[in-house]
């Protein structure tokens, strides 16, 4: 891969609660250089990165529900609505992992569905925090996810005991169909790592990192 190959799948990312507007302000500069697909960031921080981004091809990829997926359905639905008006293009929403683990598929699929119809036009990624699950909850959350009408699958917030792991975003892939796409994300630092979740189905990678991976990929495509 090259610098613009690994870069098209990247969601640049900065979710730490110590997050500073001028950091926000490096990490969209640093977004626009390399030509990420997306930054991915807090809420509050929308506003400032739409201005920053405006006129550039980068998206602006926000959370709700963050990060323990345990809000009301109506506090994730606001959450994502405000987001959007604020400038936001894509939402990664957390599941109700307590929902996920109680196996009660109706209220997993309400709550995603219910954010989704209140934002038409914008995509939604359903953060599964997989770490958490086992594979038949992984299946099951997955197909949930779907039939609400959500665009991806997700792996994790980055806040839980583990991140991504390749047999998790396998199964994912395996469970949803092409209509639907995987993120991976939580944990995954170096470019041999992006590359390895990208062959296993993935196709976003969710990471901080991804400014030294393009800049691998640049040093091996001049033979260094």
């Amino acid at each position: 891969m090259i610098a613009n190959d690994i870069a098209k799948f990247i969601d640049h990312t900065l979710l730490k609660a110590e997050a500073t507007p001028k950091q926000i302000e490096a990490l969209c500069t640093e977004a626009a250089k390399h030509m990420f697909k997306a930054v991915c960031i807090a809420p509050i921080h929308v506003r400032q990165a739409s201005e920053f981004l405006r006129g550039t091809s980068v998206l602006i990829a926000t959370v709700a529900g963050f990060p323990l997926g345990a809000n009301r359905t109506e506090t994730k639905t606001i959450e994502a609505t405000i987001a959007v008006r604020d400038g936001a293009h894509e939402v990664d929403m957390v599941a109700s992992i307590s929902a996920i683990k109680s196996k009660d598929w109706l209220r997993v699929e309400d709550d995603i569905a219910q954010v989704v119809k209140n934002i038409p036009t914008t995509l939604v990624k359903v953060i599964l925090e997989t770490a958490l699950l086992d594979p038949s909850e992984i299946r099951d959350a997955c197909k949930a996810s779907e039939n609400a009408g959500a665009h991806f699958v997700k792996t994790s917030t980055g806040f839980a005991s583990n991140g991504a792991t390749l047999d998790a975003v396998r199964l994912m892939r395996a469970c949803v169909s092409q209509r639907m796409q995987v993120k991976a994300s939580g944990g995954i630092r170096k470019l041999s790592e992006a590359i390895a979740y990208i062959e296993a189905g993935a196709t976003r990678i969710g990471t901080s990192a991804g400014v030294s991976m393009v800049t691998e990929t640049e040093l091996n495509s001049n033979g260094y």
